[in-house]
């Protein structure tokens, strides 16, 4: 059944032969008034910013249409709160979006430039680290494209995540300058700025209950906006992003006398808040400014959003009809206090009508079971920091913990267990629990991932609130993963599917109708092949490393994280070389192991995983007799723009989390959808991948979930597991003992005996299924066919996990707002 609403109509209104000298006239006009450059002297920097400020300009007609049609209408808009957004290089996404592509490109060309290698110059935006902030710029462009009306908050970082750079196999980390030639997509309101409290006093007032908090430090939050255009141009969204500023940027008293560090220490200190993405919290210095850059960005999303809806209704008590507050992991959980905060001490309600608002407008999606991964905070960091704050966490908790004990079989819970305060390490106020309840619905992203919440983090909770926890399988958006990423599939489908399959994504599954069609296996290959060729092209530019395209490329792309499991990765590529080499004359499938990732700068363990794969890379790309059969690949400075380059080159998707970890993924849903077949554990969306294309196509190995965590209570002696795993014990002695790392001998001999102590990551448990997986892998490339049967049969049945699909549930479950264009019920 189709809902769909009265459609506007696309963004561009002058006719398809008017189309290129329109973009012509726009561009130069651009390039001369805009930037102040001659054609003949314009670099190709300048024709990138022109081609922007052009294709700003269509968004910009839509974004305001759809902001004053918002405003008009009163409809319910939703607040999307997220610490990242990993968007990516936008130009081309937006020409796609604005149907413009064509147009554009023949407009460059008439004026001497190549639209092509202008786009490869636009520097992504370093916005965000993984699969978190690819999906909230997924959900963005999503809710454009689905008319939902949304602004998305976070923060400008000056610098982002770091660029990494290997320097002997080791990852080096660089600051990121994506900033170095502005930014054409955002419009800076220096009108819309927010002053940020820290730290300070609260003191009582002459008025009984009423509070005053005296901050001792106090920054600017300044907004910066970038519209984000959805599909055939009906829509656009807000992406609003704060950079901090300080209040007075320079003493001059300090100046004068001479003293010019400290003439801008508090500038230094305020604009530290939004330099980089996640500062290395393992010093206390690094751990304050994580907090502050999680409460800065809150606190000023939370009174853009109130002071816009007071202006617009004149009253605060239906902000649940009107805002729905997202928050994207924990991240922005301080936002369950900071509404508080804002409704009780500068609106004046009363603690029980803003307890109702602020529960009714928030919902949470939790993104990770792992334990480290759920933030905590030191009481005594939090009460320095945020007194005002800790006081109104402490007040929710006792009236939380008082109506729990106070209900039917209340005095059999564990209070312990549900406080927001973990007595038990240090005393540390637990973000999950406050955002569980703070939030009047908390979901997962993945149908395993959500029973597990039930289960394990959030069990006692769920007891007290068993209607609280639902699931929205993570979604990706289309029109940037298939459609402007792989051009060349996507006009394969038009073909097969119909031109609507562009509007409709899942009109793909008429794609398996065909699966068995050797033209269309045809067709398919040589279009991968071509894919793999600019991938290979990229390969040798960064590497140096020549790699055959007929070559299976195996490819895990992804955060360098021990439960992701690039280490059993790269041990099984050891054992495959060692077979290579015992049994040269056998027909052996020809691999490139594609492996790309940052590891956080303080986590060791993933370093050394790096090192590694780049040890066992020298070794193995230069031993001749493996006869170019085995390759091994690390990409340096992983990103989106890479991720599109190598997404539809790929053959095999590598997804080997450990069971029950990972929370969803999105890049298998990238891969799958593209074609590649999907190597994994019965973990995250691989659950639901598997039961949309069909367990015959996807390979599946390993413990499940329940069986890692019966094998964590009881665990096996690893020695017993090495001696009975054929292979595994020649891989990690020759590990340990530095034959990966010949100037190095000890190198790994700490990374192998953590595995030989402690296998919590189910490494060793789960090689020699891993191992056989691979093997069938082998056996299966040699039947050409069957693969590319199965290859289409995978993209045929990934329509499902388009954003799209995951914004309407969102939508129509949770945030209860009406999506514009064909909101499927």
């Amino acid at each position: 059944m189709t809902e769909t609403a009265s459609k506007p109509e696309p963004a561009i209104h002058f006719e398809p032969d008017d189309q290129v000298e329109r973009l012509k006239a726009e561009i130069t006009k651009k390039l001369t008034y805009s930037l102040g450059k001659n054609a003949s002297v314009a670099q190709p920097h300048d024709w990138l910013t022109a081609g922007i400020l052009a294709a700003r300009d269509h968004i910009v007609d839509v974004w305001q249409r759809s902001t004053r049609e918002s405003y008009q209408t009163g409809r319910k808009r939703v607040y999307y709160l997220s610490l990242e957004f990993l968007i990516g290089r936008s130009l081309a996404d937006a020409l796609n979006n604005l149907g413009l592509t064509g147009a554009m490109a023949q407009a460059m060309s008439e004026l001497g430039v190549d639209l092509a290698a202008i786009e490869t110059i636009e520097p992504d935006a370093a916005l965000g680290n993984g699969g978190l902030g690819r999906l909230a710029a997924c959900y963005m462009e999503a809710m454009a494209s689905t008319g939902v009306p949304a602004l998305g908050y976070g923060i400008r970082y000056d610098h982002g995540l770091f660029k990494q750079r290997i320097d002997g196999g080791k990852q080096i980390e660089v600051p990121e300058d994506w900033l170095s030639f502005r930014n054409p997509w955002e419009f800076e309101r220096r009108e819309s700025s927010y002053k940020i409290g820290f730290g300070g006093s609260v003191t009582g007032t002459a008025k009984p209950g009423e509070v005053f908090w005296e901050p001792e430090e106090t920054v600017f939050a300044v907004a910066y906006d970038t519209a984000i255009i959805g599909w055939r141009g009906r829509d656009a969204t807000t992406l609003r992003l704060w950079r901090a500023r300080a209040m007075h940027p320079l003493s001059l008293d300090a100046f004068n006398q001479g003293d010019l560090v400290g003439a801008v220490a508090e500038r230094n200190r305020a604009e530290a808040i939004s330099k980089v993405l996640y500062p290395n919290d393992s010093t206390p210095a690094g751990q304050e400014l994580r907090l502050r850059q999680e409460f800065f960005f809150t606190s000023a999303s939370l009174q853009d959003l109130v002071r816009r809806h007071y202006r617009q209704f004149g009253k605060l008590d239906n902000l649940p009809d009107k805002a729905a507050i997202q928050l994207n992991d924990t991240h922005p959980a301080l936002a369950v206090a900071e509404l508080m905060r804002l409704l009780i001490d500068q609106h004046g309600l009363s603690w029980e009508d803003a307890w109702t608002i602020t529960n009714g407008t928030i919902s949470y999606t939790n993104h990770t079971l792992l334990p480290e991964a759920l933030e905590t905070w030191p009481v005594a960091l939090m009460e320095r920091l945020l007194p005002r704050h800790m006081q109104i966490i402490f007040g929710i908790n006792a009236r939380f913990l008082d109506a729990v004990r106070r209900s039917a079989g209340g005095e059999n819970v564990d209070l312990s267990s549900i406080s927001l305060i973990d007595e038990y390490h240090g005393r540390r106020v637990r973000m999950a629990h406050l955002a569980f309840v703070g939030s009047h619905t908390v979901n997962g992203v993945s149908a395993l991932h959500s029973n597990l919440m039930k289960e394990t983090v959030f069990a006692p909770l769920h007891r007290i609130f068993p209607e609280r926890i639902t699931n929205v399988t993570n979604g990706i958006t289309p029109r940037r993963w298939l459609l402007s990423a792989n051009p060349g599939l996507t006009s394969a489908l038009q073909d097969v599917c119909g031109e609507g399959v562009t509007d409709d994504i899942e009109q793909i599954r008429k794609l398996a109708q065909h699966a068995r069609d050797p033209a269309l296996h045809e067709r398919l290959a040589s279009i991968r092949h071509d894919n793999k060729l600019k991938l290979a092209k990229i390969i040798r530019q960064d590497t140096g490393v020549v790699v055959d395209p007929t070559a299976m490329f195996d490819v895990q792309i992804k955060r360098i994280h021990e439960y992701k499991r690039q280490l059993l990765n790269i041990l099984e590529t050891i054992a495959l070389y060692d077979a290579i080499r015992s049994e040269p004359y056998r027909d052996w499938a020809p691999r490139v192991k594609i492996f790309a990732g940052k590891a956080a700068s303080n986590y060791g363990t993933a370093k050394a995983i790096i090192n590694l794969i780049n040890d066992v890379a020298v070794v193995v790309n230069n031993d001749i007799t493996t006869r170019d059969r085995l390759k091994v690949i690390f990409l340096p400075n992983y990103n989106v723009s890479a991720a599109e380059v190598i997404i539809p080159a790929a053959d095999l998707s590598e997804q080997i989390s450990t069971a029950g970890m990972e929370a969803s993924g999105t890049g298998n849903m990238k891969f799958a959808l593209n074609g590649a077949l999907t190597i994994g554990t019965l973990d995250g969306a691989n659950i639901e991948i598997g039961e949309r294309v069909g367990a015959d196509n996807i390979m599946i190995f390993g413990m499940t979930a329940a069986e890692v965590e019966a094998a964590r209570l009881a665990p096996r002696p690893t020695s017993e597991i090495i001696a009975a795993t054929p292979h595994l014990e020649g891989v990690l002695d020759a590990v340990a003992d530095g034959a990966y790392s010949p100037r190095e001998r000890d190198r790994y001999r700490g990374l192998v005996e953590g595995l030989r102590v402690s296998d919590w990551f189910m490494v060793l448990n789960d090689f020699e299924s891993y191992r056989q997986a691979q093997r069938r892998v082998d056996a299966l490339w040699a039947d050409q066919p069957t693969w590319w049967t199965k290859s289409i049969t995978n993209t045929a049945h990934c329509g499902w996990f388009s954003a799209d699909r995951a914004i309407r549930e969102y939508a129509q479950r949770i945030w209860h707002v009406p999506a514009g264009y064909a909101a499927k019920s």
